[in-house]
């Protein structure tokens, strides 16, 4: 399958790392692929310039947004949601209408500094913005309440079971979701719902942050004992 992944973070590196390891073709899209190519120093987090990266990927091309986007069978959102939507504009409606968008964005406000807080929440969400905004789209959000490296292999805990959770409004969509997180090893998966459910999910990221603090490392999940 092709794949848009929309966003050259640790998020987006990691997912389209792991979906061009599985054989499908993957093209990372960034604001100005000329200025993400042109960078040598490591990011704010200590990672590897995009194109130190690449070198090691070379099965993933790098485009605009829009190319990302018009791309692929399935985009992924992994920018971060501060700037989500406008991504989103930059990657075209016309090339996400039709098509299974999966967010992985948390709606993260640095403003007051450390830890971050959420710019909206309780009656609405990021997920649900974004599928006002290209109603054409089947938004489907999962993957957001963890680590990156969890995210696409769950079996880095020895508990592989633990949580993942689904949400959006289109059934077919969300079950090529499911389908998609099985390949990555899930196997807890909970459909929560329609998009509304986003909302409770992205509000998991402050205790999230507070354990990561407590802790002090980021490969950790909830697991949903039932």
């Amino acid at each position: 399958m092709r794949f848009g992944i929309l966003g050259t973070g640790v998020v987006g590196k990691t997912i389209a790392a792991r979906l061009d390891g599985m054989g499908h073709e993957v093209m990372v899209g960034t604001r100005n692929p000329e200025d993400t190519m042109a960078r040598t120093e490591p990011d704010q987090y200590g990672s590897p310039p995009f194109s130190a990266w690449q070198h090691e990927h070379q099965g993933v091309r790098l485009g605009a947004f829009s190319e990302a986007a018009a791309h692929g069978e399935m985009v992924v959102n992994a920018t971060s949601g501060a700037v989500s939507l406008e991504a989103l504009e930059m990657a075209g409606e016309d090339n996400l209408n039709g098509k299974l968008l999966i967010d992985v964005s948390n709606p993260l406000d640095f403003s007051r500094g450390m830890p971050p807080t959420l710019w909206v929440s309780n009656t609405d969400s990021l997920g649900e913005r974004i599928q006002r905004r290209f109603p054409e789209a089947k938004v489907v959000k999962t993957l957001h309440t963890m680590n990156a490296y969890l995210m696409v292999d769950p079996t880095q805990l020895a508990e592989a079971d633990h949580s993942v959770f689904v949400s959006g409004d289109d059934p077919e969509a969300k079950a090529e979701v499911t389908e998609l997180l099985r390949s990555f090893g899930w196997t807890d998966i909970i459909d929560l719902g329609d998009i509304t459910t986003a909302r409770g999910t992205e509000m998991v990221m402050p205790i999230w942050l507070r354990l990561y603090g407590a802790l002090q490392e980021p490969i950790f999940n909830f697991k949903i004992v039932r």
